[in-house]
């Protein structure tokens, strides 16, 4: 009875070293036939970060404006894949992959002909990704090979308002311009490389952390604000006939910039839809020169060194050589004895020209770098232009120029480069760093923006005197800029426009620079008209869309009349 027993066993035995040595060749056979490109693929799929390369990346930190309204977020599509080893009936597939897709069904068969031929392991739909109901409709349908990952796309919901400040995002995830551009690292959010934790088992998936969200900004743009800007910029091209317009406001106490709108604009949902040009933001991006409006820069310099005082006389005969060139009143008129006050109000080219050369390049250009004149303000915007400052002792400098930058000619700023200068000015003569963010909020905590001083150019009893001058240049030589109720300190310019041979000929840009109310500045604001048809003095189309935006500004951001305050500050005194 045990001898049959081990007999069988012995036979048991041998049929399972058979079976088993046919199966190790049929194994390696099998692995010894099957074409590289298969192995290829197969190991690609064994590595966790093919799937992730296409559906798992983190989610993008969404924008919001200083009120907590949405100007940029993530909407969710599907990319639908197809395997065409899985399907074993590829019309009847087809046919209702394309009727749930709303897709030509003799595209995606052509598309599956093409594929299957090259022998393709998997292949994206044609026509493009799907939205999100369309794509649960197809993953209702579970058809056979056809698998579906999502994708993120940015969305903007107030399409174009503030377009150019925002930027946007490509299909491939990076931001460009903008906030987009400057904060993408901090949006785009982290993904932990899983190389290092693969397994050696064959097809195990690697352990990879979640990838980890973008940061949310929150931006110091006020929506209201922005739109309303926005609004005026049109009217301003409409009514004054302008080829481009401007309109930048900022608090000249933190440098917190709420709105920063510009001509043309576009919509960051369908960028591809404009020309490149269009995506840089002309208030950081394009340089420009300011003309007249430079002066109340060359006054606080002549009056920072001690040159002058406000109450300083000249004689102004009209015209005035430096380097060999004539400079001459924007009317070609001599005005005789005029203080420094009087200067500004009438904006004599020659009165300015006198300052600078007296100041002389030593004292004169050091004073403009203080303002930070020739060098980047360190917006948190891409795209930042530096201006440009000609110095004595740089090859290009000239004896001339040293006459001629006293009224913004000669010298190139960028809008927001000349409305952080004038700031310090509003802000007893500390210059703020200008700043688009208010706050980033995301897993590594609460990040509030503080107000970052780039130096003070000038003392606060300058700034004083230079904010008195600059409202009785709108009290009579700008009066169209006036806002009712209000004590407005400004200044226009009316620039030449360069071209390689010269300046253009009977046109300009058109400036105003006004900031209120004037003995305790929250606002200050820029206003440019570009080529403007109807005057090219700024005094006739920059200061009044001025007034007319103010009027509507001061009452969206709350701020009482100088009377209501004067009389709030002294029952306060009264209760005291």
């Amino acid at each position: 009875m045990i001898e049959t027993i081990d007999r069988r066993l012995a036979f048991v035995s041998v049929i399972v070293t058979l079976l088993s040595v046919v199966l190790v060749i049929r194994l390696v056979t099998l692995q010894i036939q099957l074409p590289e490109e298969e192995i290829a693929f197969l190991e690609r799929m064994r590595d966790d970060s093919y799937h992730d390369l296409r559906y798992e990346t983190p989610a993008r930190g969404e924008i919001y404006d200083r009120y907590g309204y949405l100007l940029a977020t993530n909407s969710l599509e599907y990319q639908v894949g197809i395997s065409p080893a899985l399907i074993a009936n590829p019309e009847d597939v087809l046919a209702k992959l394309a009727a749930a897709a709303g897709r030509d069904p003799v595209m995606l068969w052509a598309q599956w002909e093409e594929q299957d031929a090259a022998g393709a392991y998997w292949y994206p739909l044609a026509g493009g990704n799907v939205d999100l109901a369309t794509g649960q409709t197809i993953e209702d349908l579970g058809l056979p090979g056809v698998e579906l990952g999502p994708i993120q796309r940015r969305f903007y919901p107030q399409s174009t308002l503030a377009g150019p400040v925002i930027g946007f995002v490509s299909l491939e995830g990076q931001g460009y311009y903008g906030v987009e551009g400057y904060y993408n690292q901090q949006l785009a959010g982290r993904v932990e490389d899983s190389a290092s934790r693969e397994s050696n088992i064959p097809f195990e998936a690697a352990y990879a952390p979640p990838p980890q969200p973008g940061a949310n900004l929150v931006l110091t743009i006020d929506r209201d604000v922005q739109f309303l800007a926005e609004g005026y910029v049109r009217l301003g091209m409409e009514t004054y006939e302008a080829e481009n317009a401007m309109i930048l406001v900022m608090d000249p106490r933190t440098g917190e910039i709420l709105a920063m709108a510009a001509s043309p604009g576009y919509d960051p949902n369908q960028y591809g839809l404009y020309p490149a040009e269009s995506y840089v933001n002309p208030i950081v991006g394009s340089i420009y020169e300011p003309g007249s409006v430079f002066k109340v820069l060359t006054m606080a310099c002549a009056l920072q060194v001690g040159i002058v005082t406000p109450d300083s006389m000249y004689v102004d005969e009209g015209m005035i050589e430096v380097g060999g060139r004539k400079i001459e009143n924007w009317d070609k008129r001599a005005y005789g004895q005029q203080d420094m006050t009087q200067l500004l109000v009438r904006s004599l080219n020659v009165g300015a020209a006198k300052l600078s050369t007296t100041l002389g390049p030593s004292r004169f250009y050091p004073c403009l770098e203080d303002f930070n004149i020739g060098a980047p303000t360190g917006v948190d915007l891409e795209g930042e232009e530096a201006g440009r400052l000609k110095k004595w002792g740089d090859p290009v400098w000239s004896e001339s120029d040293l006459g001629t930058n006293a009224f913004g000619q000669g010298v190139s700023v960028t809008p927001v480069q000349m409305l952080t200068a004038v700031s310090a000015i509003a802000n007893q003569g500390l210059l703020v760093r200008p700043h688009v963010i208010y706050q980033q909020v995301g897993v590594d905590g609460v990040f509030t923006a503080q107000p970052q001083y780039l130096g003070r150019p000038i003392s606060e009893q300058v700034a004083r005197q230079v904010t008195e001058m600059m409202i009785n240049v709108v009290e009579y030589g700008a009066p169209k800029a006036k806002v009712p109720g209000y004590t407005v300190a400004g200044k226009t310019g009316t620039a030449q426009i360069p071209t390689p041979g010269g300046y253009e000929d009977g046109t300009s840009i058109a400036s105003f620079i006004g900031f209120l109310p004037a003995d305790a500045p929250q606002v200050i604001v820029l206003v440019r008209l570009d080529r403007p048809n109807e005057s090219i003095w700024g005094t006739q189309t920059a200061a009044p869309l001025f007034s007319e935006f103010a009027q509507r500004l001061v009452v969206l951001l709350e701020i009482p009349p100088d009377a209501t305050r004067y009389n709030l500050q002294v029952q306060a005194a009264v209760q005291e």
